[in-house]
């Protein structure tokens, strides 16, 4: 099956309201994009930002016909200085397997491998954890992923209780469960999370040891953790000092990434007061920082 795809530039305060429009004309999507190559830094939790020319790009099935959809949109944003329309058709094809061809099995520490399914590693001692491309981030790939499971991969987990707060796909929870953790707790405020999460759990085997929830689920006055993770981004990890470093039991440990490293000082001082983070490791432009609750 082949898609209609039609993309326009506009501003900022006009893209969320012709996005809304081409949904109301029938869009099976539709998605945003930088047109200058503008930066947009952390969003608060729940929020969405766009940039200043912002390219809007909906997708439709091939019975719809493109040049009337534009001319619907023309006339009803036609004082919003629209720019660049641009009409195609795109061939389909199985997105999560072109991916896969670009997706190795990666090596953190002496024994943890991330593989795609049917590239497991046989090597003596391996410890294997499938995971293919899905609904939500989270594959290894990126540096603040690999900084975590470094970390995991080299530290003595058996036993412990674990929260990865900030899941996306569960892959440092599910790596702890093979690297010896008794159980964990997987945390994120997107359904789409939780669903990959427990997807990815039952193909590691380790659904029995998982509990996957919404922030509202997750009773955190009675869960505390030896091992605290969470991978998300330096502003919400430090507007939510207090509460990441309560899920941390005594002689626990606390392991931050998602953080630029011109961003570590301001959050190692967000967490001064409740847990020191007292150990930084830094990959590319990314750093990950960690402590201990005394």
């Amino acid at each position: 099956m082949a898609w209609h795809q039609i993309s326009v530039i506009t501003n900022e305060d006009t893209a969320p309201r012709i996005a809304d429009y081409f949904s109301d004309l029938g869009a099976v999507s539709v998605t945003y994009m930088d047109a200058e190559d503008e930066p947009v830094y952390e969003p608060a939790i729940g929020e969405t930002k766009i940039w200043t020319q912002t390219q809007v790009i909906a997708l439709y099935e091939l019975p719809t016909d493109p040049l009337k959809i534009k001319a619907q949109v023309v006339k009803l944003f036609q004082q919003e200085g629209l720019q660049d329309w641009r009409i195609e058709a795109i061939a389909d094809q199985v997105w999560e397997r072109a991916w896969m061809e670009h997706y190795r099995p990666m090596k953190f520490g002496e024994k943890l491998w991330v593989c795609p399914t049917g590239q497991e590693q046989q090597e003596q001692g391996a410890v294997c954890l499938i995971l293919d491309p899905g609904l939500a981030f989270g594959t290894g790939t990126h540096p603040t992923t690999a900084l975590c499971l470094e970390w995991l991969a080299t530290h003595d987990l058996k036993g412990k209780t674990v929260i990865d707060y900030g899941c996306g796909s569960g892959i440092l929870a599910i790596a702890a469960l093979l690297l010896g953790a008794e159980n964990a707790y997987a945390v994120d405020i997107d359904p789409q999370a939780i669903t990959a999460t427990e997807s990815n759990a039952e193909k590691n085997n380790v659904q029995d040891k998982i509990i996957c929830q919404l922030p509202e689920q997750f009773n955190r006055h009675t869960v505390k953790a030896n091992v605290v993770l969470a991978n998300i981004l330096a502003k919400p990890l430090m507007e939510m000092a207090g509460k990441i470093s309560g899920l941390v039991a005594s002689e626990g440990q606390l392991v931050l990434s998602g953080i630029l490293a011109e961003q570590s000082d301001s959050v190692v001082n967000a967490y001064q007061a409740f847990l020191p983070l007292d150990s930084l490791v830094q990959q590319e432009d990314w750093v990950r920082l960690a402590g201990v609750k005394k």
